[in-house]
């Protein structure tokens, strides 16, 4: 016969063993540390994609784009001064519209052809013909960069421009300044011009492009950029000058 203490480590052990079984069955492993948890989490997350690390992490050159684009947008309107007949120097919004009207590209155009036609000296014809040469490169070339590029004009522009066609919407470059700086290079080098008059057309190329930002029509970088095409315009001009050795032609055509 069992002695009792037998049949108490019996009953002791049988129910050890059941609580034992209980607890894996509830927890089959070791509690996770949160150390354990992270490892875990970290190994079983997806990495993320490429283009997903490049938005958390900009680039120092998206970071100063971003930045000079936001100086660019508020020194224009700072500088929108004329924008409208309400804004600071609304008063000078008249004459600021007779500077655009002096840089736009039709009066220039219609002026050099009709220069042309009444022209009676080879070398006055050379020159007015490489003029309008270059005023229609200028015109093709600043409407294919707006039309890749299709920045829109500053929203405080008031869209009541002279002659405008479709590219026209378009705000980079800004094709006024453009034109004005490759018309100054043009006729500092080719006409003969007193030193005043020399100074006043510089004067002239300026006044265009600050005029721009003060209507409202364009931002800052865009006269900038539009200065620099201009100026270099003129190298291209320069390199392929239409003579009546390379274009006898042309010079036919226009010879009385």
């Amino acid at each position: 016969m069992p002695s009792p203490r037998s049949s108490r480590e019996r009953r002791t052990g049988s129910g050890r063993l059941e609580f034992l079984s209980l607890v894996s069955q509830r927890s089959p492993g070791p509690p996770d540390s949160p150390s354990r948890r992270r490892e875990s989490g970290g190994s079983a997350a997806a990495p993320l994609p490429e283009e997903d690390c490049m938005k958390l992490n900009p680039s120092f050159l998206g970071i100063a784009l971003s930045s000079l684009l936001a100086i660019d947008l508020w020194a224009s309107k700072r500088l929108g001064v004329c924008a409208g007949e309400s804004s600071a120097w609304g008063s000078v919004r008249p004459l600021m519209k007779v500077i655009e009207v002096s840089g736009h590209g039709i009066p220039w155009l219609l002026g050099t052809f009709y220069g042309l036609c009444q022209s009676d000296s080879s070398a006055a014809r050379e020159v007015l013909l490489n003029l309008l040469f270059a005023l229609l490169l200028d015109l093709v070339l600043v409407a294919v960069v707006k039309g890749i590029v299709k920045r829109r004009r500053p929203t405080h522009n008031k869209m009541d421009m002279f002659v405008t066609i479709s590219v026209d919407k378009y705000s980079f470059p800004s094709g006024h300044a453009t034109r004005a700086a490759l018309v100054c290079r043009f006729v500092l080098h080719h006409l003969v011009l007193a030193v005043p008059l020399r100074v006043l057309v510089v004067l002239w190329a300026l006044i265009v492009g600050v005029s721009r930002v003060m209507l409202g029509r364009h931002n800052v970088t865009d006269v900038l950029f539009g200065l620099l095409l201009g100026y270099a315009l003129y190298s291209v001009v320069e390199y392929c000058w239409l003579s009546p050795l390379s274009a006898p032609a042309l010079f036919a055509l226009w010879s009385h």
